[in-house]
Protein backbone atom coordinates (compact mmCIF):
# COMPACT_ATOMS: atom_id res chain seq x y z
CA UNK A 1 0.00 0.00 0.00
CA UNK A 2 1.28 3.12 -0.95
CA UNK A 3 0.36 5.49 2.22
CA UNK A 4 2.62 8.10 0.72
CA UNK A 5 0.16 8.62 -1.87
CA UNK A 6 -2.79 8.75 -0.03
CA UNK A 7 -1.64 11.23 2.40
CA UNK A 8 -0.53 13.10 -0.49
CA UNK A 9 -4.11 13.11 -1.84
CA UNK A 10 -5.46 13.49 1.76
CA UNK A 11 -3.48 16.20 2.37
CA UNK A 12 -4.43 18.41 -1.25
CA UNK A 13 -7.05 21.11 -0.62
CA UNK A 14 -8.36 23.21 -3.33
CA UNK A 15 -6.51 26.60 -4.07
CA UNK A 16 -8.67 29.47 -4.01
CA UNK A 17 -9.94 30.87 -7.50
CA UNK A 18 -8.94 34.83 -7.18
CA UNK A 19 -10.53 35.49 -10.54
CA UNK A 20 -13.83 34.03 -9.41
CA UNK A 21 -14.22 36.17 -6.60
CA UNK A 22 -13.31 39.46 -8.95
CA UNK A 23 -15.65 38.44 -11.55
CA UNK A 24 -18.71 37.98 -8.37
CA UNK A 25 -18.12 41.28 -7.30
CA UNK A 26 -18.00 43.40 -10.88
CA UNK A 27 -21.33 41.21 -11.53
CA UNK A 28 -23.20 41.97 -8.80
CA UNK A 29 -21.86 45.83 -9.11
CA UNK A 30 -22.99 45.60 -12.55
CA UNK A 31 -26.77 43.84 -11.41
CA UNK A 32 -27.04 46.67 -9.16
CA UNK A 33 -25.70 49.06 -12.23
CA UNK A 34 -28.70 47.92 -14.44
CA UNK A 35 -31.40 48.22 -11.81
CA UNK A 36 -30.71 51.27 -10.99
CA UNK A 37 -30.74 52.38 -14.27
CA UNK A 38 -34.35 50.42 -14.99
CA UNK A 39 -35.95 52.81 -12.35
CA UNK A 40 -34.24 55.77 -13.26
CA UNK A 41 -35.99 55.01 -16.83
CA UNK A 42 -39.57 54.18 -15.21
CA UNK A 43 -39.05 57.32 -13.05
CA UNK A 44 -38.38 59.30 -16.63
CA UNK A 45 -41.36 57.20 -18.15
CA UNK A 46 -43.26 58.39 -15.48
CA UNK A 47 -42.40 62.07 -15.51
CA UNK A 48 -42.93 62.43 -19.22
CA UNK A 49 -46.90 60.42 -18.69
CA UNK A 50 -47.88 63.36 -16.50
CA UNK A 51 -46.04 65.92 -18.30
CA UNK A 52 -48.12 64.77 -21.24
CA UNK A 53 -51.10 64.09 -19.47
CA UNK A 54 -50.75 68.12 -18.29
CA UNK A 55 -50.21 69.79 -21.67
CA UNK A 56 -53.49 67.15 -23.08
CA UNK A 57 -55.56 68.72 -19.69
CA UNK A 58 -54.32 72.21 -20.32
CA UNK A 59 -55.04 72.84 -24.22
CA UNK A 60 -57.40 69.69 -25.31
CA UNK A 61 -59.57 67.72 -22.89
CA UNK A 62 -59.47 68.00 -19.32
CA UNK A 63 -61.12 65.13 -16.61
CA UNK A 64 -63.40 66.83 -14.14
CA UNK A 65 -64.70 65.15 -11.11
CA UNK A 66 -68.58 66.03 -10.27
CA UNK A 67 -68.67 66.87 -6.82
CA UNK A 68 -72.53 67.55 -6.28
CA UNK A 69 -75.61 66.72 -7.38
CA UNK A 70 -76.38 70.03 -8.83
CA UNK A 71 -76.44 68.78 -12.85
CA UNK A 72 -78.67 65.42 -12.01
CA UNK A 73 -79.69 63.37 -13.44
CA UNK A 74 -77.44 64.96 -16.64
CA UNK A 75 -74.31 63.80 -13.98
CA UNK A 76 -73.87 62.25 -11.02
CA UNK A 77 -71.95 62.85 -8.04
CA UNK A 78 -68.38 60.97 -8.59
CA UNK A 79 -68.53 61.19 -12.80
CA UNK A 80 -65.71 61.96 -14.45
CA UNK A 81 -66.81 64.22 -17.45
CA UNK A 82 -63.93 64.81 -20.12
CA UNK A 83 -64.08 68.24 -21.11
CA UNK A 84 -63.62 69.01 -24.65
CA UNK A 85 -60.92 72.53 -24.25
CA UNK A 86 -61.17 73.01 -28.14
CA UNK A 87 -64.97 73.60 -28.16
CA UNK A 88 -65.08 77.24 -28.37
CA UNK A 89 -61.43 78.25 -29.33
CA UNK A 90 -62.10 78.70 -32.47
CA UNK A 91 -64.32 81.17 -32.91
CA UNK A 92 -67.42 79.47 -31.87
CA UNK A 93 -69.46 80.38 -28.65
CA UNK A 94 -70.81 78.27 -26.20
CA UNK A 95 -75.05 77.73 -27.11
CA UNK A 96 -77.80 77.29 -25.45
CA UNK A 97 -78.48 73.69 -23.76
CA UNK A 98 -74.64 73.15 -23.70
CA UNK A 99 -73.29 71.57 -20.13
CA UNK A 100 -69.78 73.73 -19.74
CA UNK A 101 -67.43 74.17 -17.16
CA UNK A 102 -66.35 77.52 -16.16
CA UNK A 103 -64.19 79.61 -13.63
CA UNK A 104 -67.10 81.28 -11.37
CA UNK A 105 -63.88 83.75 -9.90
CA UNK A 106 -65.99 87.00 -9.89
CA UNK A 107 -69.39 86.16 -11.49
CA UNK A 108 -70.57 82.87 -8.73
CA UNK A 109 -67.45 83.09 -6.17
CA UNK A 110 -65.47 86.28 -4.63
CA UNK A 111 -61.86 86.42 -5.70
CA UNK A 112 -59.79 85.34 -3.09
CA UNK A 113 -56.63 87.22 -2.84
CA UNK A 114 -55.65 85.68 0.73
CA UNK A 115 -54.98 82.15 -1.03
CA UNK A 116 -52.27 80.34 -1.48
CA UNK A 117 -50.61 80.02 -4.67
CA UNK A 118 -48.07 77.16 -3.99
CA UNK A 119 -51.15 74.70 -3.17
CA UNK A 120 -53.50 76.63 -5.51
CA UNK A 121 -51.09 75.26 -7.93
CA UNK A 122 -50.64 71.09 -6.70
CA UNK A 123 -54.82 71.42 -6.18
CA UNK A 124 -55.18 72.76 -9.68
CA UNK A 125 -52.82 69.56 -10.70
CA UNK A 126 -54.22 67.51 -9.51
CA UNK A 127 -57.90 68.65 -10.64
CA UNK A 128 -56.57 68.76 -14.07
CA UNK A 129 -55.69 64.87 -13.94
CA UNK A 130 -58.95 64.14 -12.42
CA UNK A 131 -57.25 62.73 -9.19
CA UNK A 132 -59.30 65.35 -6.85
CA UNK A 133 -62.47 67.72 -6.72
CA UNK A 134 -62.14 70.77 -8.75
CA UNK A 135 -61.54 74.01 -7.24
CA UNK A 136 -64.14 75.80 -5.00
CA UNK A 137 -63.66 78.48 -8.44
CA UNK A 138 -64.48 75.56 -11.28
CA UNK A 139 -68.76 74.75 -11.76
CA UNK A 140 -70.42 72.74 -14.51
CA UNK A 141 -73.73 73.98 -15.69
CA UNK A 142 -75.98 74.49 -18.60
CA UNK A 143 -75.87 77.37 -20.38
CA UNK A 144 -79.94 78.88 -20.26
CA UNK A 145 -79.06 82.53 -21.95
CA UNK A 146 -76.73 83.64 -23.99
CA UNK A 147 -75.71 87.41 -24.76
CA UNK A 148 -79.01 89.35 -25.22
CA UNK A 149 -81.47 86.66 -24.42
CA UNK A 150 -84.46 87.80 -22.65
CA UNK A 151 -84.81 84.58 -19.63
CA UNK A 152 -88.16 84.52 -17.93
CA UNK A 153 -89.52 82.32 -15.31
CA UNK A 154 -92.27 80.69 -14.41
CA UNK A 155 -95.09 80.28 -16.23
CA UNK A 156 -98.12 78.35 -14.67
CA UNK A 157 -96.92 74.93 -15.30
CA UNK A 158 -93.50 76.09 -13.83
CA UNK A 159 -91.66 76.40 -17.37
CA UNK A 160 -89.14 79.34 -18.29
CA UNK A 161 -89.37 81.39 -21.21
CA UNK A 162 -86.32 82.14 -23.88
CA UNK A 163 -87.15 85.38 -25.87
CA UNK A 164 -90.73 84.62 -25.73
CA UNK A 165 -90.77 81.06 -26.83
CA UNK A 166 -91.53 78.61 -24.06
CA UNK A 167 -88.78 76.06 -23.39
CA UNK A 168 -89.52 72.62 -22.09
CA UNK A 169 -86.80 71.11 -20.41
CA UNK A 170 -86.19 67.37 -20.80
CA UNK A 171 -83.30 67.31 -18.68
CA UNK A 172 -84.63 68.35 -15.70
CA UNK A 173 -84.61 66.62 -12.51
CA UNK A 174 -87.66 64.43 -11.98
CA UNK A 175 -90.45 66.58 -9.65
CA UNK A 176 -88.26 69.89 -10.28
CA UNK A 177 -89.53 73.28 -12.40
CA UNK A 178 -87.82 75.23 -14.02
CA UNK A 179 -87.25 77.63 -10.75
CA UNK A 180 -88.88 77.76 -7.77
CA UNK A 181 -87.18 81.80 -7.18
CA UNK A 182 -88.81 83.83 -10.12
CA UNK A 183 -87.19 85.85 -12.75
CA UNK A 184 -87.07 88.29 -15.28
CA UNK A 185 -83.48 89.33 -16.76
CA UNK A 186 -81.93 90.16 -20.06
CA UNK A 187 -77.90 88.55 -20.68
CA UNK A 188 -75.59 91.15 -21.04
CA UNK A 189 -73.41 90.39 -24.25
CA UNK A 190 -70.35 88.40 -23.81
CA UNK A 191 -71.92 86.79 -20.89
CA UNK A 192 -74.24 83.63 -20.07
CA UNK A 193 -76.86 82.77 -17.76
CA UNK A 194 -76.19 79.21 -15.97
CA UNK A 195 -78.58 76.90 -14.45
CA UNK A 196 -78.27 73.18 -12.83
CA UNK A 197 -80.36 70.57 -13.82
CA UNK A 198 -81.28 69.62 -10.61
CA UNK A 199 -82.85 73.19 -10.22
CA UNK A 200 -83.64 72.61 -5.92
CA UNK A 201 -80.25 72.18 -5.19
CA UNK A 202 -78.66 73.90 -7.83
CA UNK A 203 -76.67 77.50 -6.90
CA UNK A 204 -76.75 78.93 -10.07
CA UNK A 205 -76.96 82.44 -11.72
CA UNK A 206 -79.99 82.58 -9.90
CA UNK A 207 -78.97 83.02 -6.30
CA UNK A 208 -76.63 85.81 -7.87
CA UNK A 209 -79.13 87.85 -8.97
CA UNK A 210 -78.62 90.79 -5.87
CA UNK A 211 -74.66 90.73 -6.42
CA UNK A 212 -72.09 92.24 -8.65
CA UNK A 213 -72.39 90.90 -12.21
CA UNK A 214 -75.88 89.69 -11.41
CA UNK A 215 -74.84 85.81 -11.43
CA UNK A 216 -73.24 86.14 -15.39
CA UNK A 217 -70.83 84.48 -16.67
CA UNK A 218 -68.10 85.89 -19.05
CA UNK A 219 -67.74 83.86 -22.05
CA UNK A 220 -64.05 83.73 -21.46
CA UNK A 221 -64.54 82.34 -18.18
CA UNK A 222 -65.95 79.23 -20.19
CA UNK A 223 -63.14 76.37 -19.76
CA UNK A 224 -64.85 74.22 -22.20
CA UNK A 225 -67.86 71.84 -23.04
CA UNK A 226 -68.73 69.01 -21.38
CA UNK A 227 -68.76 66.05 -24.46
CA UNK A 228 -68.07 62.74 -22.38
CA UNK A 229 -68.34 60.85 -20.06
CA UNK A 230 -65.33 59.16 -18.96
CA UNK A 231 -65.92 57.05 -15.84
CA UNK A 232 -67.51 55.43 -14.79
CA UNK A 233 -67.65 52.13 -17.02
CA UNK A 234 -71.20 51.39 -17.52
CA UNK A 235 -72.05 55.80 -18.24
CA UNK A 236 -68.96 56.06 -20.34
CA UNK A 237 -70.06 57.51 -23.60
CA UNK A 238 -70.81 61.06 -25.64
CA UNK A 239 -72.62 63.28 -23.25
CA UNK A 240 -76.33 63.37 -25.11
CA UNK A 241 -77.44 67.15 -26.74
CA UNK A 242 -80.54 68.46 -26.30
CA UNK A 243 -83.17 70.59 -28.64
CA UNK A 244 -84.93 71.88 -26.10
CA UNK A 245 -84.24 75.43 -27.04
CA UNK A 246 -84.57 74.59 -30.88
CA UNK A 247 -87.28 77.20 -31.44
CA UNK A 248 -86.00 79.81 -29.78
CA UNK A 249 -85.70 82.77 -31.87
CA UNK A 250 -82.26 85.30 -32.00
CA UNK A 251 -81.79 87.57 -29.18
CA UNK A 252 -83.78 90.50 -29.79
CA UNK A 253 -87.06 89.42 -31.60
CA UNK A 254 -88.88 89.35 -28.97
CA UNK A 255 -88.45 92.19 -26.91
CA UNK A 256 -85.66 94.34 -29.35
Amino acid sequence: MDTQAQHSERDRSPEPDAGTGGRSRFSRTRARFAAALSWRRVLAGAVLATTVLLLVSSFVVQPFLIPSGSMEPTLKVGDRLLVNKLAYRFGAQPERGDVVVFDGTGSFVREDLDANPLAGLARGAAASLGLAEPDDSDFVKRVVGVGGDRVVCCDARGRLAVNGTVVDEPYLYPGDTASRVPFDIVVPSGTLWMMGDHRSRSSDSRDRLGSPGGGMVPVDRVTGRVDWLGWPPARTGSLAGTDAFTGVPAPGAAHG
